[in-house]
């Protein structure tokens, strides 16, 4: 068991090599998005292990059980070479009891992090995940955001492409239309975007991001100037309620012209009962011109005003995950207006394919027998594929894209494709990567046409070997020169130094 005082050592020790690696992260030139990402994670994780680190340093130092003053006592007291001998006495028992201890010094996992920061292209650690849509941070996949949207009840329809630029127009929404779906909407959103800052950058602070959020919503809130929820909203419709200036009305037949919605506004802003017919609202209104108190028996129940407060204060919950998601919408615009630029690209992209599709098609329809009837079921003992017309394709047509031929990987989990261009194409498609990536194996160009897991280990190994075999050591490729003038590498120079021989 370790000392306190070693303890504290080893804590002062982790955090100065914490330190100094957070400072070579940082001073570390980076070369791509990908490489980028990767090392803001690691600079979190050794943020992270200096302050924990530190926290339990402190808690040593305030000594709470007084373990730390009576080992510094039994150290500096009148018997310290014999506490010295006991101690002595302690690591020999130990490592007789465990012969085979192998202690690993801290500044070898700090060198491993330094081999890691120096040759990012041997790094094949992903300290974090991204979906194939999102591109390792480069882009946003709002696909589960947009179905929950699309299916909330009285919203426009919209396509992906409109949704990215839209998502944040919560304001455009009515307010009549934010019921619980929508706020389970909104939800699931703000945790999407707030997951996906955290992956992009781990070193912003989000706490303080939702903090100042919180702090100007609640300024708007209290000033009514929110987006989308103002306070008077609709005039006389509104649930507070507007007043009425009773002076100018002499009977409570002028105040019934206003009609019933106008007088139950009026009603409402005083805390009055807003139910009856129109003479009674109107005569219930003017009843109260003039008063200074009002009657008890015309004031609405407290559970009215309970309910109308319950709603107020769910309308102020969903303002205010609404505020965060428009401040987490600001931190990801970058990422936004790449995301439209990509779907947009790929969109027209896909369109194109269509439309050569559909060109080919109508090439071959020339061909079509149209005397065939449509409703008949056609004739296929060899189960072709079928074209266009529904009908099977010719025979020779089959054979000349090779559709007869089936290839099977065991990547993929033993699926089947159809013909040498489909099983080609497949190598980049998503299974293909899905599979690569459960064996930990990038999916690169060395491993085409490669699909039986066995033979992808066994090149993966390969090639890290070899990639281990062409770096650069020091001991075996730094040539050194004597003073006749020959050329021997570091290694042997050192050897001959010591002897004397140079």
């Amino acid at each position: 068991m370790e000392t306190i005082l070693e303890q504290q050592r080893s804590y002062h020790e982790e955090r100065e090599r914490t330190m100094d690696a957070m400072v070579k992260e940082i001073l570390q030139k980076k070369t791509g998005h990908r490489e980028t990402i990767n090392a803001d994670h690691r600079l979190k994780n050794l943020h992270d292990r200096y302050i924990e680190s530190t926290i339990r340093l402190k808690e040593l130092y305030e000594d709470k059980d007084g373990l730390r003053k009576e080992e510094i006592a039994a150290l500096s007291g009148p018997n310290e070479f014999s506490e010295f001998y006991s101690r002595l006495k302690q690591i020999k028992e130990f490592h007789r009891k465990h012969p085979n201890e192998i202690c690993v010094p801290m500044s070898v996992e700090f060198e491993e992090l330094a081999k890691l920061r120096e040759n990012p292209a041997e790094d094949y650690t992903t300290p974090v995940e991204f979906t194939d849509e999102e591109g390792y941070g480069k882009y946003l996949d709002l696909h589960e955001c947009y179905d929950k949207y699309i299916n909330l009840k009285g919203i426009e329809k919209v396509d992906y492409i409109t949704y990215l630029s839209i998502f944040d127009h919560l304001f455009d929404i009515p307010r009549e239309r934010k019921n619980s779906d929508y706020r389970n909407y909104i939800r699931a959103l703000l945790t999407y975007l707030k997951d996906f800052v955290s992956r992009v950058k781990p070193l912003s602070d989000q706490a303080q991001e939702m903090a100042l959020a919180h702090q100007d919503f609640v300024k708007q809130w209290e000033a009514g100037t929110f987006p989308g929820w103002p306070k008077e909203t609709g005039g006389a419709l509104t649930n507070v309620g507007a007043h009425l200036d009773l002076s100018a009305f002499s009977s409570w037949e002028e105040l019934a012209s206003l009609g019933l919605d106008r007088l139950k506004s009026a009603l409402m802003a005083l805390g009055l009962k807003c139910g009856g017919t129109l003479e009674e609202r109107a005569q219930r209104l003017f009843s109260t011109k003039g008063q200074t108190a009002l009657d008890k028996s015309l004031v609405a129940k407290k559970g009215q005003n309970k309910a109308k407060a319950t709603i107020q204060q769910r309308h102020k919950d969903i303002s205010a995950i609404e505020a965060q998601v428009y401040r987490f919408a600001n931190i990801v615009s970058s990422t936004r207006a790449a995301t439209i630029e990509n779907v947009t690209r790929r969109a027209a992209r896909a369109a194109g394919e269509r439309r050569d599709e559909s060109d080919d098609e109508s090439d071959a329809s020339v061909t079509a027998d149209i005397d065939s009837d449509d409703d008949e079921v056609p004739y296929n003992p060899k189960n072709l594929p079928l074209g266009w017309d529904g009908k099977p394709i010719p025979y020779w047509l089959y054979k000349l894209h090779g559709l007869n031929i089936s290839y099977s990987c065991e990547i993929c989990g033993n699926y089947t494709y159809k013909g040498p261009k489909a099983f080609q194409r497949h190598f980049a498609e998503w299974r293909h990567a899905h599979g690569m990536r459960c064996l930990g194996i990038p999916n690169t160009a060395h491993f085409a046409n490669v699909t039986q897991i066995e033979d992808a280990l066994a090149l993966w190994e390969k090639i890290k070997n070899q990639k281990e075999g062409e770096r650069f050591v020091a001991e075996n490729d730094e040539e050194f020169e004597d003073s006749q003038g020959n050329v021997v590498n570091r290694k042997t120079y050192e050897d001959l130094k010591r002897q004397g021989l140079l």
